[in-house]
């Protein structure tokens, strides 16, 4: 290494020394200086223009505007871009002049260098693609500048690393790490793009919807992965047998996952629930289905906490979906009069009361007021009402239904009682 390293020296010593007793030499750093000063003039005066023509209105949130904007991203990298394609063109003048055109060429190449480093720095906003640019692609242009991208591809394409009948270079692992980032950042992204899009088609069936959702992502990440075999350079006949015994393995050691992934499919398939539904779980738990997974399905209940359920619960276990056909479901409340009362006219007046209620329903059935019993202090009554939705969270019907029914039978001036006993004396017995 220490001797390549030397001999590089030596010869960029001799380059150096070339560069500057040659006259060539100095007309193309004439030329490469011209080219450049060019291209900042240019630069000026496009850029400006540019912006403006490619700047939507505002609200325009059209597919022609988005692809102005996004086009419009990549302005900063003009300057770098003419002054490549300035220096191109002159290279061709002085290689028919002179002959040559080293000087040219590693022009060239600076521009080419000065364009990735722009684009990581000013372009890519993205956390991951900025590491991956800082630490990977400004170095390759670095080196690609020193013209030593063929020799450190030639040293890391001879090491190799073996295991067993595989084997593989450097330069292999190397590409592999780099596409495999890229590819797989290029995956999350297209699933996430596609799967926001298939969530957002209000036409289709929310179970449809969801489990396109995941088909696509699965595509995306199958894809991802045969790309990235592909691109490795691995004989996937020879990685049949070791794909075997994994499977094999997988068989027995992961078949709870297996069964959950596979009745997440089900759940999708048969839309018993879906992204949207409150559900109550067999041991007591309830909440809002806010994601359906591949092995389980997260709950969300109205005090904010989570509860991930195995997939498989759902389909072994009873549970109760309070949304299913429809979001309506009828509440009761009960509330006592006093004997006193005009027991015919509470029906007529609570069930009025009720109805005034927003949020109460006619149909399939107005609220029904109904005599439910006598108690030890009062007469039971109760009223039962439909609603859309959940009595929980936001939604407090019950509890303003309550408040409707004290106001009317105050407003009717009817007594709500409370608990009484009555105590007799009796002459020489005392109370009883």
């Amino acid at each position: 290494m220490i001797e390549t390293l030397r001999t590089y020296a030596e010869n960029g010593r001799d380059v150096a020394l070339e560069w500057i007793t040659s006259p060539a030499a100095y007309a193309q750093f004439g030329l490469l200086i011209a080219a450049y000063l060019l291209a900042v003039v240019m630069n000026a005066w496009l850029q400006p223009r540019l912006s403006r023509l490619l700047t939507p209105a505002e609200p325009d949130e059209g597919i022609f505007a988005k692809t102005r904007r996004f086009v419009l991203i990549f302005l900063p990298l003009l300057l770098p871009l003419l002054a490549y394609a300035l220096t191109a063109a002159g290279e061709q003048i002085t290689r028919s002049l002179f002959g040559s055109g080293a000087v040219i060429a590693f022009g060239k190449r600076l521009f080419i260098f000065l364009a990735v480093r722009r684009a990581v720095l000013q372009i890519v906003t993205d956390p991951f693609l900025r590491m991956l640019g800082r630490y990977i692609a400004i170095p390759l242009a670095a080196l690609y500048v020193l013209g030593l991208m063929t020799p450190l591809a030639g040293f890391l394409e001879e090491t190799r690393i073996s295991f067993g009948n595989i084997s593989f270079s450097l330069l292999a692992i190397f590409r592999a790490a780099i596409a495999g980032s890229v590819l797989f950042w290029l995956g999350r992204w297209s699933s996430d793009t596609g799967t926001s899009y298939i969530r957002a088609q209000d036409t289709i069936r929310p179970p449809t919807r969801e489990l396109a959702a995941k088909a696509f992502e699965m595509a995306v990440f199958a894809t991802v992965g045969l790309l990235l075999l592909n691109i490795m350079g691995l004989n996937l006949s020879a990685l049949a047998i070791f794909g075997g015994a994994i499977g094999v393995g997988l068989g027995f050691g992961l078949q709870k996952i297996a069964s959950n992934f596979i009745s997440g499919i089900i759940l999708l398939l048969e839309g018993q629930a879906t992204v949207g539904d409150y559900v109550e779980l067999d041991g007591g738990e309830s909440g809002t289905i806010i994601k359906l997974g591949a092995r389980a399905t997260i709950l969300e209940t109205f005090d904010g906490k989570w509860i991930v359920v195995p997939n498989e619960d759902f389909i072994t276990s009873r549970i109760i979906n309070w949304s299913d056909a429809g979001s309506g479901n009828r509440y009761e409340v009960d509330f006592s009069v006093s004997y006193d009362t005009d027991i015919n006219k509470v029906p007529d007046i609570i069930s009025t009361a009720v109805s005034k209620h927003p949020a109460v329903l006619q149909v399939p059935e107005g609220p029904d007021c109904e005599l439910s019993g006598f108690g030890d202090s009062g007469v039971d009554f109760t009223v039962e009402f439909w609603v859309e939705g959940i009595d929980d969270g936001k939604n407090r019907y019950t509890s303003e239904v309550r408040f409707l029914i004290w106001n009317a039978l105050k407003d009717a001036g009817i007594e709500i009682p409370f608990p009484q006993r009555e105590i007799r004396y009796r002459e020489g017995h005392g109370p009883t």
